[in-house]
């Protein structure tokens, strides 16, 4: 995926524009979930089962086990076999890079986020 920015040195076509931008949404849309950032925060501490999981963030097995699937499914996550049970670990070490330039930005934005009308808490709430 290759995001467009400032600092990009070629034009891309239009259809291309719209085609990494799309894939940039989806990426971002599998990361804004506060279970799965929760998640990946925690397996950011290592590999983890998924009882390890449930047990630390205090959430039932199969609300866990979905949200890894989504994570396994846009190629976040990655699991290997040990016994009955599987390890889940971060796929890719760019991701806790993006997660602390996030912090950095919420830190600039303060509150815009959450009192965002379109997206803040306000707007998840039933009207």
């Amino acid at each position: 995926m290759a995001m467009i920015t400032k600092a990009s040195a070629a034009t891309p076509a239009a259809g291309d524009e719209v085609e990494a931008l799309t894939a940039a949404a989806c990426m971002f849309k599998s990361l804004g979930d506060p279970t799965r950032l929760a998640i990946v925060q925690h397996l950011a501490l290592g590999e983890h089962r998924v009882v390890d999981m449930t047990a630390h963030l205090g959430l039932a097995q199969s609300t866990v086990s979905a949200h890894l699937a989504c994570l396994k499914d846009c190629d976040l996550v990655a699991s290997r076999p040990v016994g009955r049970a599987s390890m889940f670990s971060l796929k890719h070490p760019e991701l806790l890079d993006l997660l602390r330039q996030a912090e950095v930005l919420l830190g600039v934005t303060r509150d815009a986020v959450t009192l965002c009308p379109t997206f803040g808490a306000a707007a998840a709430e039933p009207r």
